[in-house]
């Protein structure tokens, strides 16, 4: 049994052999139904348009039967800590909830987003690794707090798709956003980044530092693939050579439990951390990339998003292909 929770537990041929499989389904070459005859659950805690979307969409074209369940709304509140006396506003544990779920359905998709109040424990992505630890179906990680593997590996294939297979200088770039916000998209990207052995340059203000263990991670990765990872807080340096921008914005680890604070010391940022057009005059033809939802002339202006090198749209559309390939990689492995 295999779970997809971070690109980390894959090896490069691994992902490749998805993202290549990915190809294949955008091109209509592959009709193989993997699911027929079978239920996927779809577990979200956290809204949700494209992946969703494209999870529902995707397990039907792939012949099967997607089970959406919302914790507390369509579905009880759910507890995941060990050993806690249950005399609060939670319902049912994950013990019995996985164990129950996985008698009905071949595979659960989770989507947990982190909630900003205590890194130490949130760094650990411990609903996620509640689910795999009770589960004995595999579980698709559609975006925790620390990952969101699918996103990522979308956004590979969108610059292999774009720019080809060659080693590309990348940057992730920190946008302003009014408040703090998840880590897990910045660091899958990074993670997969590094994996794929582009150049990777992240630009942030400092006090928006990403995980430590993460970036050790990535930099490994990086050396073992033929990558690079530099890291900047000189904004407009950053743009220079690059031919991948991908704008993102994340809270602060130091502000953790103290949104008022964040949202402060994030203020002095707001008008130069945009992405516009005279920063993507500074690259090499760089085509614009974002996960969605964007917050217009924000994170980005208007004629950036909506100009020729803006390749959003496409993403979104590729999280459709990757998923498809990455239940495909996942079902190809468990014995019928």
């Amino acid at each position: 049994m295999s779970n997809f929770l971070s690109t980390s537990e894959f090896s490069l041929d691994q992902l490749t052999a998805i993202i290549n499989l990915a190809t294949q389904i955008k091109r209509g070459d592959l009709t193989e139904k993997p699911l027929a005859g079978k239920s996927v659950a779809l577990v979200f805690f956290n809204p949700s348009l494209r992946t969703r979307a494209s999870m529902q969409v995707g397990i039907y074209e792939l012949g099967g039967n997607p089970v959406i369940l919302e914790p507390g709304s369509t579905s009880w509140t759910l507890e995941y800590r060990e050993g806690v006396v249950m005399d609060g506003d939670k319902t049912e544990h994950l013990k019995e909830f996985v164990r129950v779920l996985e008698r009905y359905v071949s595979a659960i998709g989770v989507r947990t987003f982190a909630e900003l109040k205590d890194w130490e424990t949130e760094r650990t992505d411990p609903v996620l690794n509640a689910f795999a630890k009770y589960a004995s179906v595999p579980i698709i990680n559609l975006e925790s707090a620390m990952h969101h593997p699918c996103q990522s590996m979308a956004d590979m294939m969108t610059i292999r798709e774009k720019l080809g297979n060659k080693k590309k200088k990348v940057l992730l770039t920190w946008a302003w956003h009014p408040k703090p916000l998840p880590m897990a998209v910045p660091n899958s990207f990074a993670l997969a980044t590094a994996q794929f052995g582009h150049d990777l340059r992240i630009a942030h203000p400092k006090g928006y530092e990403l995980d430590e263990e993460l970036i050790h991670d990535a930099e490994h990765h990086a050396a073992a693939s033929g990558g690079s990872i530099e890291i900047t807080h000189d904004l407009e340096a950053a743009y220079e050579e690059i031919e991948v921008v991908y704008a993102k914005s994340w809270g602060g680890k130091e502000f953790y439990g103290n949104a008022d604070a964040d949202v402060a010391h994030r203020r002095q940022f707001r008008d130069e951390w945009i992405v516009d057009e005279h920063k993507m005059s500074l690259t090499n033809e760089a085509i614009f990339m974002h996960c969605l939802p964007v917050r217009r002339n924000v994170i980005v202006t208007d004629q950036v998003i909506d100009g020729d090198r803006s390749c959003v749209i496409d993403q979104a559309e590729n999280r459709l292909h990757m998923q498809k390939a990455i239940i495909s990689h996942l079902f190809a492995s468990i014995p019928s």
